[in-house]
């Protein structure tokens, strides 16, 4: 159920803390620019059972501003700043007001998703270099390590502040592969959109273009075939899969142990051939469409149960080696009070006791009894090895569930219209709108989308988990030594694209 109400931006406040009180959180902030003027969308949501609220508050054109809900979400801060580099509006008292999005050579003024922007002008030093908090005191100094890195990850800056080797403060920049993909979508058709949501974040391609996918259809008024949902699922469980067996092994990979490193990327090639068969995409890409799904044939049980049990003797013998297992224990404890705060999401919040799962909170095909979501509250290297572990082994019996329920490949059932099932007040608050949620392999995704009156795109919000994870990273790195970097990081693994739309 999605209900939207305009209101005054004096009420947004009292709003937002009565929907975060009652255990809603802030899962997307979207600007907006309407023939009206500038509208802000924030969209709450909470469940089971599936709740989705949106405040739109329209703001002067002359003077866009918000009051800063930073104070009452951490998230929302983070939303607003990049609302203000983006857009340009002004979040009014709020704590940190420095950009977030455009690094300091992009020229003050120039808002690239305004529709009188035009082309970027030339880049230069306008505002100085960025305002690293410098920790001073005997012994202290500072490791500065990328963007640009040895190895084939995207870019990102980290600065160490150390002594000997213990990190004082770590902190974090990133876009610098800010792509404009909110802009991209403008204008495009709902198919012409499609490959550009699979390619948000690529080794999320089901994840991201199902929320597309949702997101469209709910604004569309398009009922899906219950066939179609649950191939979709099916394909969102294949994509968990490789994506966390790879991770097992660059885990292990990271504390010495290459012999399992190697296995599981030999695990992950075999899922990788095997998608291929299921969707004639290696990363599962063209298999979620909008209306529906399709698949060129359904995964071979047999195969399944061989893979399944190759991942399970190669996490026992990481689980059963000691310096494996004693190096994950106790290293980059996130605690479940920060990652509550931060708005951690997916497997780093579930490995640190919060049990959030969007396919319990938001399901968009019933997922049965076999849907066991694994929660630690280590908070540690090991719970997240151990979170990843579990749900691969949830995913399997999920994947042979909706195999079993599907009776052939191919182009399932065609949608059907169906009558709009959102509820709102205010004038031009629903019409033509939707909002997906789902849960990714790194979390909950949420994509809300608006349509013009000839179903072209006008508006496509996405939010990857990795925005909401990326500052519990340096958060769980304090008091550790520089060493665990590596090894913290990839239990993090999260997403530099899907974080720099």
């Amino acid at each position: 159920m999605r209900t939207a109400y305009d209101i005054d931006v004096t009420e947004l406040p009292l709003r937002a803390k009565e929907l975060l009180t009652s255990g809603h959180r802030l899962a997307l902030v979207a600007a907006h620019h309407d023939e009206r003027g500038i509208r802000v969308v924030y969209l709450f949501v909470t469940g089971p059972p599936d709740t989705r609220t949106e405040l739109h508050v329209r703001l002067d054109p002359d003077r866009p501003e918000v009051p800063t809900l930073a104070h009452l979400s951490f998230p929302a801060g983070r939303f607003e700043r990049e609302m203000r580099d983006l857009f340009g509006i002004v979040p009014l008292d709020h704590p940190l007001p420095r950009r977030l999005v455009r690094h300091f050579h992009w020229p003050r003024g120039w808002y690239p998703m305004n529709p009188d922007a035009g082309p970027p002008p030339a880049f230069g030093e306008q505002e100085g270099p960025y305002p690293f908090l410098e920790v001073e005191g005997d012994g202290v100094y500072e490791i500065p390590v990328g963007p640009v890195h040895a190895g084939l990850i995207e870019p990102g800056h980290f600065r160490f502040s150390v002594v000997g080797e213990t990190i004082l403060k770590l902190k974090a920049r990133l876009w610098f592969v800010h792509r404009g993909v909110e802009k991209l979508f403008q204008g495009r058709s709902v198919a012409a959109g499609l490959p550009l949501a699979e390619r948000i974040s690529g080794d999320t391609a089901v994840g991201h273009a199902l929320a597309y996918c949702l997101a469209v259809e709910e604004a569309t008024g398009t009922e899906v075939p219950a066939g179609a949902q649950r191939a979709r699922a099916l394909l969102l469980e294949l994509e968990r899969i490789h994506n966390h067996v790879a991770d097992l092994g660059m885990l292990c990979n990271d504390v010495g142990h290459g012999i399992l490193n190697a296995h599981a990327q030999r695990v992950r090639e075999t899922l990788l051939r095997l998608n291929k068969d299921v969707t004639g995409h290696r990363l599962l890409r063209g298999g979620v469409v909008p209306g529906g799904a399709a698949l060129r044939t359904l995964p071979d049980p047999a195969l399944l149960k061989a893979i399944r049990e190759d991942i399970g003797e190669i996490t026992g013998l990481a689980l059963g080696h000691s310096t494996v297992r004693d190096r994950f224990t106790g290293t980059a404890v996130l605690r479940t009070a920060a990652a509550r705060e931060i708005g951690c999401l997916g497997c780093v919040a579930r490995a640190s006791g919060i049990p959030d799962d969007a396919r319990v909170t938001h399901p968009f095909t019933p997922y049965g009894t076999r849907l066991d979501v694994p929660v630690h509250d280590g908070g540690d290297v090991l719970a997240r090895f151990l979170v990843r572990a579990e749900e691969i082994t949830t995913s399997f019996a999920l994947v042979e569930e909706f195999a079993e329920r599907l009776t052939a490949p191919g182009a399932l059932p065609a949608a059907r219209p169906r009558p709009g099932a959102v509820a709102g007040t205010g004038v031009g608050a629903v019409a033509g709108t939707g909002v997906g949620l789902v849960e990714g392999w790194r979390g909950t995704i949420a994509t809300r989308v608006e349509l013009a009156p000839d179903s072209t795109l006008t508006r496509v919000k996405p939010v990857d988990p990795s925005f909401f994870n990326w500052p519990a990273l340096p958060v769980a790195l304090a008091d550790t030594i520089v060493p665990d970097f590596p090894l913290t990081n990839k239990s993090f693994n999260l997403s530099y694209a899907g974080n720099d739309l």
